[in-house]
């Protein structure tokens, strides 16, 4: 997607995708990080919200007319009696239920070496929690744009059984042209995962985001991967696949747990 500051706008956009892609068959559509809004919203539908509420209402009729999971991208959800918020994900059923959420852990705080000072923990409140949840489709793991430099967290969900881990992202484009696909196959291949990594595309109020959408497999092969515009990108997932890498690579159970281990508190 190319999220503008039009949230209706934005949230129609992916309805019509959604509609779309059902009619071509899907088990799940998942969109990229902050897919309702970028910037201060000049539409309808208001800025951060609660879950459920405004985005999460409509991504769940959805589910429920075409009997589909979707996975939310992710918003901002208001955190009441403060001002920063949550960047949240959902995975809503076929039934329209949310069965799984998820607050990005990891936000950007640097200081660079001109001594100028970023603090996305300004405006956003880290999660408080690994979320993995068990589907007829697969174990699915969820995490938001840049957690994805941190391997531990996604060695964590493999311990924990997943198959498939989302990656919904606003990457920016210096960055995302020497690390994006780099660290997104590391994860796959290390943990036997598919990793499946929608992300923004287009000049942003801040950055230019990257695109690059990719569903990469547990080898380490990008199966999928979206042009530089707006639209569907379509992968099968193949769990079979999978469990075939891991037996040819069997990295998780050769792990030295009597020498070190990931633990989580």
């Amino acid at each position: 997607m190319d999220t503008g500051n039009d949230k209706g706008a934005n949230l129609k956009a992916a309805c019509r995708y959604i509609d779309e892609a059902a009619a071509a068959g899907v088990k799940l559509v998942t969109f990229p990080e902050v897919m309702n809004l970028d910037g201060e919203n000049v539409g309808e539908g208001g800025g951060a919200e609660p879950v459920p509420g405004y985005t999460t209402d409509l991504l769940s009729a959805k589910a429920k007319e075409h009997g589909i999971y979707i996975h939310s991208g992710s918003f901002s959800e208001v955190i009441p009696g403060e001002e920063r918020f949550f960047n949240t994900s959902v995975i809503i059923d076929p039934e329209g239920e949310i069965i799984a959420r998820y607050s990005k852990l990891h936000t950007f705080d640097v200081t660079l070496p001109d001594g100028s000072v970023q603090r996305e923990s300004a405006r956003i409140r880290p999660g408080g929690g690994i979320t993995t949840v068990d589907t007829p489709l697969g174990t699915l793991g969820m995490s938001i744009c840049y957690d994805i430099r941190f391997g531990e967290m996604y060695r964590l969900m493999a311990l924990r059984g997943a198959q498939v881990i989302f990656t919904p992202a606003n990457f920016t484009m210096p960055t995302g042209k020497d690390h994006w696909e780099t660290i997104l196959r590391t994860r796959a291949i290390e943990n036997g995962v598919y990793i499946v990594a929608a992300d923004q595309i287009g000049k942003k109020s801040e950055f230019t985001a990257y695109g690059n959408s990719m569903v990469v497999d547990p080898w380490g092969t990008v199966i999928a991967r979206a042009p530089d515009r707006p639209g569907i990108l379509y992968a099968e997932i193949d769990l079979d696949w999978l469990d075939s890498v891991r037996s040819k690579i069997p990295s998780l159970k050769n792990r030295r747990t009597d020498i070190y281990d990931v633990i989580e508190k």
